[in-house]
């Protein structure tokens, strides 16, 4: 058995991972700020289950509070730290730049810190397929260039790639960034497209489509995304790597509304409205590395993944 912490615990990525992590038999610490970037009780609803389990322990409070995060560091003795916690999304970022900044540089700034001084030895770090801003060269590798993020967003994850560099390289520390390719799956942020498509089907209101619907993500479904978080913390042999994390294959936003359609058995009337500033035409990820290093294969494809997602969300009923 294992002790985890994992720093934004109560988000999408984090409860699905908490909750995989304590069926392994793991002791699991989270710590969470419940902000209101969405609703706070949907975090909390996320850990209803976990919140019964011994081995589970929650820590309500912020990653920018050095006293409080080195409190919980020194509380226990953490074979990892999974750091999740962050403020999401491009468009948010390029409204509030400087909280991005605070949160996301300077909170990973005192969570690096803060292990270094309590002694923990390995951190994974939630990147994301952001950083690649406007490169053109597909799939994305991570060896290409992230020197030209087009976000506010992206710019603070790749910051903190960095930042593990330097940790990593100046500390007996193992830093794993991890660029995570849009996930989806049950509790995923109702801002996120998927979520947003399916509510406004759902509803019988327009769905909004920004540009022609010819944007192409890499959508990954939640549990491969766990899975690759899970083969991360099992990897010990460099001390810094960075490491993408998507399904491999890409789909429009025109094809995903299709699909969406076709699941919901509903007829969408669109609504298109321009890109907004800082999206990216595509995202595509080389996951050779991943599976060379993690072990890492995508299992789920596109429709059985949003099967199930949509079977969640009608489960919760369709204002959720």
């Amino acid at each position: 058995m294992k002790h985890f912490l994992i720093t934004g615990g109560a988000g999408f990525i984090g409860s699905h991972l908490t909750e995989a992590l304590l069926a392994q038999g793991h002791q699991v610490s989270v710590i969470d700020n419940f902000n209101d970037y969405y609703e706070p009780e949907r975090k909390r609803d996320n850990l209803r289950g976990a919140l019964q389990q011994e081995k589970f322990r929650l820590w309500e409070g912020d990653i920018c509070e050095e006293a409080f995060l080195q409190r919980v560091l020194c509380s226990n003795t953490y074979d990892a730290v999974v750091h999740l916690a962050a403020r999401a999304g491009v468009g948010p970022s390029l409204r509030q730049p400087v909280l991005y900044q605070q949160v996301n540089i300077g909170g990973t700034q005192m969570v690096l810190e803060g292990c270094r001084q309590a002694g923990v030895r390995k951190v994974v770090f939630a990147s994301s397929s952001s950083v690649y801003g406007g490169n053109r060269e597909a799939p994305f590798c991570e060896e290409h260039s992230v020197a030209r993020p087009i976000s506010p967003y992206a710019a603070t994850k790749a910051a903190g790639e960095l930042l593990g560099y330097t940790y990593s390289h100046l500390y007996d520390m193992q830093v794993l960034c991890l660029r995570f390719f849009t996930v989806y799956g049950p509790r995923q942020r109702p801002d996120m497209a998927i979520h947003r498509f399916a509510l406004q089907l759902l509803n019988k209101q327009a769905v909004t489509l920004h540009g022609d619907g010819s944007m192409r993500r890499d959508f990954t479904y939640i549990d491969d995304i766990v899975a690759g978080i899970q083969g991360a913390l099992q990897y010990e042999k460099s001390k810094y790597e960075v490491i993408n994390l998507g399904n491999s294959r890409t789909v429009s936003l025109v094809e995903l509304l299709q699909l969406l359609e076709r699941i919901l058995g509903t007829k969408a009337v669109i609504q298109y409205k321009p890109v907004p500033p800082g999206d990216m035409q595509e995202t595509y990820a080389d996951i050779s590395k991943a599976q060379r290093l993690l072990q890492y294969e995508p299992h789920t494809g596109l429709e059985a993944g949003l099967k199930a997602f949509a079977a969640w969300l009608q489960a919760k009923g369709v204002s959720y």
